[in-house]
């Protein structure tokens, strides 16, 4: 958690609570610093959850929301949700589900304990997806010794083979601002990603995203896959098809061309692969050649030794 996100948050919100936002008044509090929006500690660690339950349909209720110890910029927090309870499935396919989020932080002390209840999609809801993937190399938990099942994020080295195809999710749906806004970002002053007038009078029906914005997107939409990645070595064969306007919705996509191991790097490999990210209509937008050094199993990884 950043102090540049605490007063953000107060900020966008019209939280006018000086102890989030006024370091020279936080100073003459008990706390001393600013102390972390309560909300947005609370937003956090369900986001964290949501890759767990990421089916829910909505959060239907909040027990209690207990805030058990302060949380400050520069604090990094681990989310663990407890299911209390499973409900029976509704006739509309949902079920809903009894939840305790925690919310741990580096020195292992309790933040914040969430109790709450969320509907979510049973498994027949979305058949359409196909059947799960039963490699173990696909698990998206993993058992600790506790019984413990902890969220994994992307596959290490010795799990990627070669020709294998991976769609990324979630999809992404691109907001009129975001042209603005990353446009203004990157110093970029393209009159189409400011200008409705201008876009309009060239046959545009809304704002163009940035392309290196969309580059970016794409490029982060596949590390649920690539997670593991140490670093990016670089892009080629860069290809721009059908421009991205406000409104349109891309997926993404990618496979794996080669794998080689690194002479210079025994705790890590080479991989190298081609993303390819289409709209809504199924028009190609971007499509690239990336290679990228990615972790191997073993001590050399950094994601056990910080709880990964």
């Amino acid at each position: 958690m950043s102090q540049q996100e605490n007063v953000n948050d107060a900020l966008d919100s019209l939280n006018g609570a000086m102890l989030h936002f006024d370091e020279q008044y936080a100073r003459n509090t008990a706390w001393q610093r600013p102390l972390m929006v309560s909300t947005l500690t609370v937003q956090r660690l369900l986001g964290m959850a949501s890759k767990t339950f990421a089916r829910q349909t909505r959060i239907v209720r909040m027990g209690s929301i207990a805030m058990t110890s302060p949380v400050f910029g520069g604090d990094t927090l681990y989310a663990e949700t407890l299911v209390k309870k499973v409900h029976q499935p509704s006739p509309d396919g949902t079920v809903s589900l009894t939840l305790r989020t925690s919310g741990i932080n580096q020195n292992g002390k309790i933040v914040a304990e969430i109790d709450y209840e969320i509907s979510m999609f049973c498994v027949e809801a979305d058949s359409e997806l196909g059947m799960p993937a039963t490699d173990p190399r696909f698990a998206s938990h993993l058992k600790r010794e506790d019984g413990a099942l902890v969220e994994q994020m992307g596959l290490y080295f010795e799990d990627l083979r070669a020709g294998e195809t991976f769609i990324h999710s979630p999809r992404r749906t691109f907001m009129p601002e975001e042209a603005m806004l990353h446009a203004a970002r990157a110093l970029d002053v393209t009159p189409h990603y400011y200008d409705s007038a201008l876009a309009s009078s060239k046959g545009r029906q809304h704002l163009v995203i940035p392309q290196t914005w969309i580059l970016s997107v794409t490029a982060a939409l596949s590390t649920r896959l690539l997670g593991r990645v140490t670093t990016n070595l670089g892009w080629v064969d860069v290809e721009f098809g059908a421009e991205v306007m406000a409104g349109d919705t891309l997926e993404v996509q990618t496979t794996v061309l080669a794998l080689r191991d690194s002479s210079s790097r025994p705790n890590e490999g080479i991989a190298t692969v081609v993303t390819l990210a289409k709209n809504q209509r199924q028009e190609t937008c971007l499509s690239y050649q990336r290679t990228l050094f990615v972790y191997r199993r073993g001590d050399g990884s950094p994601y056990a030794k910080s709880g990964y």
